[in-house]
């Protein structure tokens, strides 16, 4: 069983991959672990790269856009790990990205699922913990109506900007470009809720850690790289809403992630671990 499985969801960006591949190369050599990727509307750029450059990883290719949390689900079926780290292609390790989350992991059995601090290429860094959606939270971030006062101050305990600590500590979900994940919870919690095509299914995933009585941590002292992409947010809220399917399947994840929560209380949240 290797120590960590290095889990890749991709989706038509054989370019920003490749980059994600070759640091999972660089920087993992002396560590005990093996590389899955999957990938879903596989072009045949992406099957020629991975078959001549990346013969040693686990190649998962879809020929349908078959949606993120069931990419996670096919690389767990896969994976050996005794952690899983799900990682997005556009994201790009730090020499010390994954001993750092092994070590944190190691030293404490209470967290099953860790998320590190991500930053752009340009160094800055970017939210990446937050609390648990309300209803209201997906119509303030994608309106007009974020400009006003009471909706500043709802994103702004969404968005955790009360909490400012340089130690790890306990949130109520991570983002899922990247996710460490301790398999041995994992296997009690279940996979990420197929019902999911995009968006919501880290959120849920996190929430049912939560709910069978595990920690979910953010760990600031672990950095990486992400590029972080607006899809959809392009062209304001109203072009959105006409013209740019994220904006929907988001807001229809979101309607599916409050019905399936409706009458189930939110869980205990610990404040250490």
């Amino acid at each position: 069983m290797p120590k960590v499985s290095i889990a890749v969801q991709s989706y038509k960006n054989p370019e920003m991959l490749l980059l994600c591949l070759r640091s999972v190369r660089e920087h993992c050599k002396l560590i005990d672990h093996e590389l899955i990727v999957a990938d879903c509307a596989t072009e045949d750029v992406t099957i020629t790269m991975m078959r001549e450059d990346f013969p040693e990883v686990i190649f998962i290719p879809h020929k349908e856009n078959i949606g993120f949390g069931a990419m996670v689900n096919a690389c767990i079926d896969r994976a050996q790990g005794e952690y899983i780290f799900f990682i997005n292609p556009d994201t790009i390790l730090e020499a010390d990205t994954v001993p750092k989350l092994i070590a944190f992991m190691d030293a404490h059995e209470s967290v099953a699922l860790c998320g590190p601090k991500q930053k752009n290429f340009n160094g800055k860094f970017e939210n990446t913990r937050f609390r648990f959606y309300q209803p209201m939270t997906i119509l303030y971030r994608r309106t007009f109506l974020k400009r006003f006062s009471f909706a500043k101050k709802h994103l702004a305990h969404f968005e955790m900007k009360d909490v400012e600590r340089t130690d790890p500590y306990p949130v109520e979900w991570v983002i899922g470009s990247a996710m460490f994940v301790r398999r041995s919870a994992m296997e009690k919690v279940g996979k990420m809720d197929p019902r999911f095509f995009m968006y919501m299914e880290d959120v849920d995933w996190c929430r049912r850690f939560w709910e069978k009585g595990y920690i979910v941590c953010y760990n600031p002292q672990v950095t990486m790289y992400h590029f972080y992409g607006k899809g959809s947010a392009k062209g304001g809220f109203f072009r959105g809403l006409l013209f740019n399917r994220l904006t929907w399947v988001h807001i229809a994840s979101g309607i599916k992630y409050f019905r399936k929560y409706r009458d189930r209380p939110l869980p205990i949240i610990a404040e250490k671990f």
